[in-house]
């Protein structure tokens, strides 16, 4: 067997194990586990942490002092590791709990009162909190189901007990990358029949994505949540989340109207731009709950890189700067929402 089949096995099968093992031990033990995992985590200062203290650099602004820094940096990863410790418990967490644990701000009634008459709903999110719990939670509060677009993780028995696991929780999950089906095109579907998109769109996947203002400099965002409003008519309606003592915080923020002067790109950047704007405020009020182990910020990518994956996405015709052509895999699609930019994604209006 190869070292990286070996390797991928070994993965899943720790995924796997500590599935079984979360749901079965008292939850301070798990919980502790974890804990003590991320402080190891944080202590080795591996590149995850460095990319996120560099991203909370951006949060914190210059004046912050290193040892702030470094202790930002550590919440973050306390707080990831939490995520992690109740992704994998989240299967015994009771409804009861998540309807009593989850403080919602505001947004929960309209967007409620919004798909009870039938129109579709696009809630875009940063990586804050615990999206899946938030998740769950809208289910329980009487969403029968919602559709979302997971990265495909290796190895591939890793990506489909990920897959099975959330639609077990009433989630329809389409993945980022490979098949036959377009996603933006079974997104606008779902929305156009008055459902609910939920996508984490705070970091691009593919670099084909929107270039935004964010915290004083560019960032790559995703353009598919507001690229999905602008042809579908549906409600665009950002999402912050944060650990609030046991439970979870929500604020699912007011609608992002579409322009009603510009083309069809200029409304698409521009609607990106304000989800942009409402993800900066969220995360200075819990910037420790951003899990941002990945670089976002223009100034870190790998300019090489990019120009390559922005030159596959022209050669599908989903990532390039004209209209849509070719069939590709969605993927530049979600990220950029390029192919809807200068003309109606799929053939079809809102």
């Amino acid at each position: 067997m190869k070292q990286g089949a070996f390797k991928g096995r070994l993965i899943a099968a720790s995924y796997a194990l500590a599935w079984w093992l979360v749901c079965r031990l008292p939850g301070s033990w798990g919980r502790w586990v974890f804990q003590q995992a991320g402080d190891i985590a944080w202590r080795r200062q591996g590149r995850g942490v460095g990319v996120l203290e560099a991203n909370l650099r951006r949060v914190t602004g210059p004046e912050a002092t290193g040892k702030e820094l470094r202790a930002l940096s550590r919440a973050a990863m306390a707080s990831y590791a939490r995520y992690w410790f109740e992704v994998f418990r989240l299967p015994v967490i009771s409804r009861e709990r998540l309807m009593a644990q989850t403080t919602c701000v505001a947004g929960e009634d309209t967007t409620l009162a919004l798909l009870a008459a039938g129109r579709g709903v696009v809630l875009a999110l940063p990586h804050m909190g615990n999206w899946d719990a938030a998740g769950a939670w809208i289910i329980a509060e009487g969403v029968p189901r919602f559709t979302t677009v997971a990265e495909r993780l290796e190895p591939e028995s890793l990506a489909r007990r990920f897959f099975a696991f959330r639609e077990s929780l009433g989630f329809e999950v389409l993945p980022a990358t490979g098949g036959e089906v377009s996603r933006f095109g079974t997104l606008a579907q779902r929305l156009r029949d008055g459902g609910l998109v939920c996508l984490p769109s705070d970091r691009d996947i593919t670099g084909s994505g929107i270039e935004v203002d964010f915290f004083g400099e560019k960032a790559r965002m995703m353009g598919g949540p507001a690229a999905l409003a602008v042809t579908t008519g549906a409600a665009l309606m950002p999402v912050t989340l944060w650990f609030e003592g046991a439970g979870w915080g929500t604020h699912i923020h007011e609608e992002i109207p579409v322009p009603a002067e510009g083309s069809r790109r200029d409304k698409v950047l521009a609607m990106t731009q304000q989800v942009a704007r409402v993800f900066e405020d969220g995360i200075r009020l819990h910037p420790e709950d951003w899990h941002m182990l990945q670089r976002v910020f223009v100034a870190d990518l790998d300019l090489a890189r990019l120009a390559a994956a922005e030159a596959r996405g022209r050669g599908t015709g989903v990532g390039g700067d004209g209209p849509p052509g070719g069939s590709g895999d969605g993927a530049g699609e979600l990220a950029g929402g390029k192919a809807a930019l200068d003309g109606q994604a799929e053939g079809s209006g809102p």
